[in-house]
């Protein structure tokens, strides 16, 4: 389904593109735009493990933590832009939003089962060891939006910087099990876009940078097996980092109505 939407988006960026030139020429970014790109996602996973004492032989509690730098991740995504700009002179003022499939991943494995902890599959106070001989976790998707502030560097090249939100979909996977998590913060980049001015006076080469801070959340368990009796505390502490090329085109302005 992913795939599909983003293929849409894809085909409808395509079939503007192929279009004759509008009778408008837009500064870059400027006016309604949609756009496609391809880039690297990267980022790093801290995680922090509390267990209570009551599942020690010798009753003591037991606190786990991924410190400096944390489980590094990366991968490829492609995705969609679409967006709406407005130029006062050199000075530009927008908003964006984004859909990238795919993205950052990590996967540990071992020769030998490790045990995880304890399920308690009647949420009793007895349970079974969680063992697996690997852990992976991977970004199905991310989606993104904010504010464009800029300036125009000259008429066929703008420079801005952009501040939101973003969020992505992430499954976690240890040996036979596997859990989908939503996670998000605010995000913060900046892009430049150049006018292809010998191709169409609407088409234009985009590079950006984003950076994501996808803070803290609580992880209660993973798939079927849960923490019984509130004997694990666990958090996950994320940020990403996307460096993408692509292409973006202007085809409507909004004032052009009044």
């Amino acid at each position: 389904m992913r795939k599909f939407i983003v293929g849409i988006v894809l085909a409808a960026f395509v079939s503007v593109v192929s279009l004759p030139s509008a009778y408008a020429d837009y500064a870059p970014a400027e006016g309604l735009y949609i756009g496609a790109f391809v880039g690297h996602g990267a980022g790093n996973v801290k995680a922090k493990v509390d267990i209570d004492g009551t599942l020690d032989a010798k009753n003591d509690s037991v606190t786990a933590e991924i410190k400096d730098g944390g489980i590094g991740l990366e991968g490829i995504e492609y995705g969609a832009i679409v967006g709406y700009g407005y130029k006062m002179g050199d000075l530009y003022a927008g908003m964006e939003f984004d859909y990238a499939d795919g993205g950052a991943e990590f996967k540990i494995t071992t020769s030998r089962d490790v045990t995880l902890g304890s399920r308690f599959p009647d949420g009793g106070d007895r349970g079974d060891a969680l063992t697996a001989n690997s852990m992976s976790a991977e970004t199905e998707f991310s989606v993104g939006g904010g504010a464009r502030i800029g300036y125009y560097l000259n008429k066929d090249t703008l420079f801005a910087i952009k501040g939101g939100i973003g969020a992505a979909k992430i499954e976690v996977k240890a040996g036979t099990l596997s859990e989908k998590y939503w996670t998000g913060g605010p995000r913060m980049g900046f892009a430049m876009d150049s006018r292809l001015a010998a191709v169409d006076p609407n088409l234009n080469l985009r590079l950006e940078w984003d950076y994501t801070d996808y803070m803290t959340s609580p992880i209660s368990g993973i798939g079927t097996e849960k923490s019984g009796n509130g004997q694990y505390n666990s958090e996950v502490t994320g940020a990403a980092y996307q460096a993408r090329i692509g292409f973006t085109y202007s085809f409507f302005d909004v004032t052009s109505l009044f």
